[in-house]
């Protein structure tokens, strides 16, 4: 990545994301990408397959930051089509209610969640998809997973700064487990 400033307004530059990840709470979305049968149930849920800076491969969720001067419902679609594709044809929910909002913290233990950077708040939301998704950016693939199979300790353990976590409420939102 450039250290030049983005020239996109609500962009930060490397050095100044730095110096405000360590003075404040960054604002991020995350989605969990479901698929549903006719009934509204969930039949599927996919995730990312990344490859971490330090090399290690891992599963994640739909994840990303506000920009400054943007609606939450906009920073969640332009994720969505980021990692998924543009015609993943997400249906966000029509009330922008979280069904959890995760704390990242720096220091290990504070919570389930952890990110090394920063100090970040995140919006989590199950956002169901009808289209063909395509993963994009630095994701290698997309994997569609039962709701049995994403809950199970084999993915849990693929999903690092408390991901597993985060998908587990995710499930039990939806009623997929107990």
């Amino acid at each position: 990545m450039s250290d030049m400033t983005e020239t996109t307004p609500g962009w930060l530059s490397s050095d100044e994301l730095e110096m405000a990840r360590a003075r404040m709470p960054i604002l991020y979305v995350e989605a969990v990408p479901v698929r549903v049968d006719d009934s509204g149930e969930v039949t599927s849920i996919g995730l990312l397959l990344r490859i971490g800076p330090d090399g290690t491969v891992s599963r994640t969720l739909v994840s990303g930051r506000v920009l400054h001067h943007e609606r939450v419902r906009d920073a969640l679609l332009r994720h969505l089509e980021k990692d998924l594709g543009p015609v993943a044809l997400p249906r966000v929910p029509a009330s922008l209610q979280p069904f959890t909002v995760a704390e990242y913290f720096p220091t290990v233990g504070v919570t389930a969640y952890h990110d090394p950077r920063q100090h970040a708040v995140s919006l989590a939301y199950v956002v169901p998809v009808t289209g063909d998704c395509r993963p994009r950016q630095d994701a290698l693939d997309l994997v569609w997973f039962s709701p049995q199979d994403a809950a199970s300790a084999a993915v849990q353990n693929e999903m690092p700064g408390g991901h597993g976590a985060l998908l587990k409420q995710a499930l039990a939102h939806v009623g997929v487990i107990g």
